[in-house]
């Protein structure tokens, strides 16, 4: 069969290339022809690194690595919507079946996703063709991870706006892939955020509801709860393993910590990233437990971990290689800041309960000015030691 898909693709594509019937389109045809088959373009001569793990290969790892996210996140919606329906066709509340609880999941996340990739990849495909530039792989972890950290209850023209916003203002307008400061995926969230404030927040938003009739009521994520002014009604395992409301594919921290393994195993992500924002938003929390001037300072420092989208951000958005600090410790220093500022914003200002988005993007705006001063005092230290050098060898 694969042979036999070469074979074609070798056929048709001279049509593609200058002299061709469809020049044009030779961008679009690549990306296909690279996205089914390794390319087969090769160095002729001079000193190259080379490596196994290009882009392409790279962007599947991260989205093999979202797949517990993911599958869990289907079966939450279905199990959610179950607990919090009065008439829910084919379920009892918590006793509904895994497999009809995944099934619901599966026909809620399927057009979030459909949507999310059919408009972020033709704008892509539109802007590479403008430009005559290689359609880039970028957007296959972008286009599945937007759907994962919104509302179920997203209306999917909302959905399809945001995606359109991230892809032209977070990331086409600097010049694609590699290009972008902020991270397009929590462009895409805010966007939505400050846009349709009211579908993103509120106990409304996170149990589906016009699926076959269904009448759910709310159900109140535990970050909800905590700016309400009431302690978390969920228990810490229920939060640990993910069984409480929240945006689609955020809630569990174990099926983050399979993907995050995956990650560490294979060399994509940065552990100093993942460990720093653990750090930061730890010491945070300790801090404000030692000042304890209110409940929510008073919450232990944990919660944090297991509550909202922390430990998601932590693993797939704080590690963007593109919008991340790119020196080792800068790399220390932008995790660091980015759990601190996270559990801040969430004590301190209610009106943003989920810091972590916010959190992310500010310290995206500042990686290239930790790198600068990084690099910068190492320059500054390499001055110090040769300087030093230099009158020990006079001597």
């Amino acid at each position: 069969m694969f042979k036999n898909l070469r074979s074609f693709i070798d056929k048709i594509k001279p049509n593609f290339v200058e002299g061709g019937r469809f020049p044009w389109l030779q961008s679009t045809f690549e990306a296909f022809e690279t996205f089914a088959f390794t390319p087969d373009k090769v160095t002729q001569q001079g000193s190259h690194v080379r490596d196994a793990i290009d882009l392409k290969r790279a962007m599947i790892i991260v989205v093999i690595a979202l797949v517990p996210a993911m599958l869990f996140g289907m079966w939450n919606i279905g199990y959610q919507t179950a607990l919090h329906s009065t008439d829910w066709p084919y379920a009892l509340g918590s006793a509904a079946s895994f497999w009809y609880c995944l099934w619901f999941g599966f026909l809620r996340m399927l057009p979030m996703l459909a949507v999310s990739y059919i408009v972020g990849l033709g704008i892509e495909f539109t802007f590479a063709q403008i430009r005559h530039h290689e359609v880039n792989e970028g957007f296959l972890v972008t286009g599945f991870i937007i759907p994962m950290i919104v509302p179920v209850t997203t209306p999917l023209w909302q959905l399809a706006l945001a995606t359109a916003f991230a892809v032209i203002i977070g990331k086409e307008i600097f010049g694609g892939t590699g290009m972008n400061f902020l991270n397009p995926a929590l462009v895409a969230r805010a966007f939505l955020f400050f846009a349709y404030p009211t579908r993103m927040s509120g106990d409304q938003v996170w149990i589906a509801n016009d699926l076959w009739g269904t009448n759910a009521i709310a159900g109140a994520t535990p970050l909800g709860e905590l700016a309400a002014g009431m302690r978390p009604s969920a228990s810490v395992l229920d939060m640990f393993i993910g069984t409480i409301p929240g945006s689609t594919c955020e809630t569990s921290v174990i099926a983050v910590a399979l993907g995050a393994t995956l990650l560490l195993i294979t060399g994509i992500a940065s552990w100093r990233i993942m460990l720093s924002v653990v750090l930061g938003g730890g010491l945070m929390g300790l801090l404000f437990n030692a000042i304890g001037a209110n409940d929510y300072m008073q919450l232990p420092f944990y919660y944090h971990y297991l509550m909202g989208g922390f430990m998601f951000g932590a693993v797939f958005m704080a590690t963007d290689p593109v919008t991340a600090a790119q020196t080792n410790i800068g790399k220390w220093i932008y995790g660091f800041l980015i759990g601190a500022f996270a559990v801040m914003l969430r004590v301190v200002n209610p009106a943003y309960p989920e810091g972590m988005m916010l959190s992310i993007l500010l310290m995206n705006c500042f990686a290239p000015l930790i790198d600068h001063c990084v690099v910068a005092r190492n320059i500054k230290m390499r001055q110090k030691r040769a300087i030093a050098h230099a009158k020990t060898s006079a001597k």
